[in-house]
């Protein structure tokens, strides 16, 4: 009996001890061992085009993590585990057996298949937290305009890097929830709480459409493959309301695997790529002289072989001699010296009026991340030649999406709007702000009319054609600047079409770039075909009747 009082007063001593002394510091112990706080990731919205075909999804994917004092034999367990997760045996062993820790991550998002079979090995101190991983469906369709995720140091959910994902990513990411999980000393849980539930993302509809995109894709890599360029951009738009149908460059990305791509590619090359357009500027030139009344269609030129400005001598791409051209033949055949003519009724403060006043020099209005403004020269930076350079495309640089839709107001009408490349966001529509007419309805016809001369006989853009539909549009061969010497170089070109269709009253717009082709130069070569394999699948595609 006395040792049993003994024992009894020294147990309820060490109770004593355990709830007064050491209480605080083992409840402490106990709460961290056995109740768990976790963020539970939101699923991220979905990207959809136009008709709702799927561009980027979320899939069930699990966290695999590990108790590392719970697991009994780290060698035996990262046996089994290597092969599902697919990662060497030693590295899971050697985190296996870390004792300075209560947790520690095997693997992040793992596929749902994946992760039901390791949760059906019931391996003691292994746990499974579900969460989402990002898959693109169409694979190579329209990645750099979509964009990538990366993982962010605070959360355990990814948040958009570049492209849509990153100028969505609050509307995408939703609001993740919290989840208090309880567990029994051997780690089983026995109670799981979510003290906030998470809400999904919304969903991103496009004005893309995945079929005209594809197609799109498909007829740069064609161009690839023939002119072996540094890279090629396309993009199609419907002018009326300035919706973006398609935005592809090339080289193509994979969107599930973006690093094995180079930053080149990654790129969406329509907003963050500027160049001097060369001819396709000489539009612009013309409409403004149109609209100040400095010419007409039919005022006609006399044009010698070459022209003097200051002190740089100008001629035209090909050898001619004297000539007389009107104003509408000198923008079908692409004439330097006509060009410059025009541009010359204009003085400096005129034309650089118009170039800012077609949308050069300022972002689009698009919102695309990394969208550049290109540079414009101001008046008082001319020199003495800048108007013999200026009005046929050469010392301005642009963004192809510029260009595009500087052209969509020629061809809306005289109306310049913001592209618009998303259509929704949820629920809610878009908004997008009203369009500015900058050049009247009769000078917009008067351009359009011009320009199906390029197509004509004597064109720069003779060989293209659609049966049963006119077509208007405008060739681009641009020399790039050499950046060792500063100078215009004699090997590297950009060449480039931007055209639409059907000419009177156009449906569909398509602007192509190839960068520094090889083996032919022209825009009429390299470019303007292309143009014509777009235009003549969207027509057709999006039922546009012939004439």
């Amino acid at each position: 009996f006395a040792t049993f009082l003994v024992l009894l007063s020294a147990a309820f001593l060490r109770a004593m001890w355990l709830g007064v002394v050491e209480g605080d510091g083992l409840a402490a112990a106990a709460a961290t061992q056995q109740t768990v706080d976790e963020t539970v990731p939101a699923r991220r919205g979905s990207i959809v085009d136009r008709h709702g075909v799927e561009l980027a999804v979320s899939e069930p994917a699990d966290d695999i993590s590990a108790t590392p004092y719970l697991v009994k034999d780290p060698v035996a367990t990262a046996a089994r585990l290597a092969p599902l997760l697919q990662l060497p045996e030693d590295e899971l062993a050697a985190k296996l057996a870390r004792r300075d820790t209560g947790f520690v991550y095997l693997a992040r998002k793992v596929p749902g298949d994946i992760a039901e079979k390791i949760d059906s090995l019931g391996i003691e101190g292994i746990d499974l937290a579900p969460g989402s991983r990002r898959v693109y469906p169409r694979e190579w369709l329209a990645s750099q305009v979509l964009g990538v995720l990366g993982q962010a140091d605070d959360s355990p959910t990814d948040v958009g890097r570049a492209g849509l994902e990153f100028l969505y990513d609050e509307a995408l990411a939703g609001r993740n929830g919290e989840r208090r999980t309880v567990r029994d000393a051997l780690g089983d849980p026995i109670e799981i709480r979510d003290a906030v539930a998470p809400q999904p993302g919304k969903t991103l509809a496009l004005t893309i459409d995945a079929a005209l995109q594809d197609k799109v894709e498909s007829v740069l890599a064609d161009v690839g493959a023939t002119y072996r360029p540094k890279g090629a951009t396309a993009i199609v738009m419907d002018p009326r309301n300035s919706e973006v149908l398609a935005m592809a460059n090339w080289p193509r990305v994979d969107a599930n695997r973006p690093g094995d791509a180079p930053a080149y590619a990654q790129q969406n090359r329509a907003v963050g790529h500027t160049y001097e357009p060369g001819s396709t500027f000489k539009a612009f030139t013309v409409a403004g002289a149109l609209q100040d009344g400095k010419v007409t269609p039919d005022t006609t030129f006399d044009l010698p072989p070459q022209i003097q400005v200051a002190d740089r001598t100008i001629g035209e791409s090909h050898p001619r001699g004297p000539i007389t051209l009107s104003t509408s033949a000198i923008l079908a055949q692409s004439s330097n010296v006509g060009s410059i003519k025009v541009g010359l009724t204009l003085e400096k403060a005129g034309f650089d009026k118009w170039v800012r006043r077609f949308g050069f020099g300022t972002p689009t209005g698009s919102g695309l991340p990394g969208e550049e403004r290109g540079i414009v020269p101001a008046v008082e930076e001319y020199s003495g030649s800048s108007m013999g350079n200026l009005p046929i495309g050469q010392g301005i640089s642009v963004t192809p999406l510029q260009m595009t839709a500087a052209y969509a107001a020629i061809a809306g009408d005289g109306v310049l709007r913001a592209p618009r490349i998303v259509r929704s966001v949820g629920e809610e529509r878009a908004s997008h702000p009203p369009g500015k007419r900058i050049i009247s309805t009769t000078t917009a016809r008067e351009v359009r009319s011009m320009l199906e001369g390029v197509f004509a006989p004597g064109g720069t853009a003779a060989e293209v054609s659609i049966s049963g539909y006119e077509l208007a549009g405008k060739t681009g061969t641009a020399n790039k600047v050499d950046e060792k010497t500063g100078e215009y170089s004699k090997s590297r070109y950009v060449a480039s079409f931007v055209g639409f269709a059907p000419a009177k009253k156009p449906r569909l717009l398509v602007s192509v770039m190839v960068d520094e082709p090889q083996g032919a130069i022209y825009g009429g070569d390299v470019a303007a075909p292309a143009f014509g394999k777009i235009a003549s699948f969207g027509l057709s595609y999006l039922r546009v009747p012939p004439r």
